[in-house]
């Protein structure tokens, strides 16, 4: 079974399997664990009627600990298994696994939006974003992708197809603050074969006055007004 107390001395693999260091973890554990005492108090059943006995009476979950259950949600958000997959990790029914996915979603959400942590979602904030002004406005954009389960239709098997990954994708793209970090922007879920020029071309961004934009060949001809960008060039000498 995968837990907090068997990965938490592990540092490669906890940062591997949460896309957080231990440090990171615990700096958002707080926040996780009181938004979600927010959302779910104690005195309330799930369906938020009130309690008929005290919270923790009846047959006990899979997830125990608050940093269980942020470890759960964290390792589904990071790798996206089959929900199956996802509960075998964990000890849990598929049907479980699929109500904690949605009963902890919108806690993380929560927990980065009190921690100023939360990416803008829409494109045309990004230029008045406080995690866009920290520090310098020196930002970088990327394409990420993330596999999925195989569409049967078979024009969503096209759309969704990444040359690139040789399997189905979903893409998002990121903008990071390179001064801090942290993401500024995520964009859309858009299918795999979307170009990541294309991506950035639809939303639009509008970016803080004078920032400098990093950028891969991906998003090569990508020149928003206002901004300087920069592409490395490909070292001729690494192609022999």
């Amino acid at each position: 079974m995968l837990n907090y107390e068997k990965l938490k001395d592990k540092p490669r693999e906890f940062l591997a399997a949460t896309s957080l260091t231990l440090e990171e973890f615990l700096t958002l554990l707080p926040a996780f664990q009181s938004a979600y005492e927010k959302r779910y108090p104690s005195d309330r059943t799930r369906e938020g009627q009130p309690r008929q006995r005290r919270a923790g009476g009846g047959a006990k979950g899979g997830l125990q600990s608050y940093p269980d259950k942020l470890l759960f949600i964290l390792v589904y958000q990071k790798t996206h298994p089959l929900q199956t997959m996802h509960a075998l990790h964990f000890e849990l029914s598929q049907p479980q696994a699929h109500y904690w996915m949605h009963h902890l979603l919108p806690i993380v959400q929560q927990a980065l939006a009190d921690l100023g942590l939360k990416p803008e979602r829409e494109a045309s904030r990004v230029r008045t974003s406080p995690l866009a002004q920290e520090g310098t406005p020196a930002l970088a954009i990327d394409g990420t992708e993330r596999r999925r389960q195989r569409p049967t239709d078979p024009v969503k098997q096209q759309e969704h197809y990444s040359g690139k990954k040789k399997t189905h994708t979903d893409k998002n793209l990121l903008l990071v603050n390179e001064t801090t970090g942290k993401v500024v922007y995520l964009g859309p879920t858009e299918p795999g074969k979307t170009h990541d020029k294309q991506a950035a071309d639809q939303a639009q961004i509008a970016y803080p006055v004078n920032a400098t934009l990093d950028k891969d060949t991906g998003f090569q001809g990508y020149e928003p007004a206002g901004i300087l960008s920069a592409q490395p060039k490909k070292n001729r000498k690494a192609r022999h």
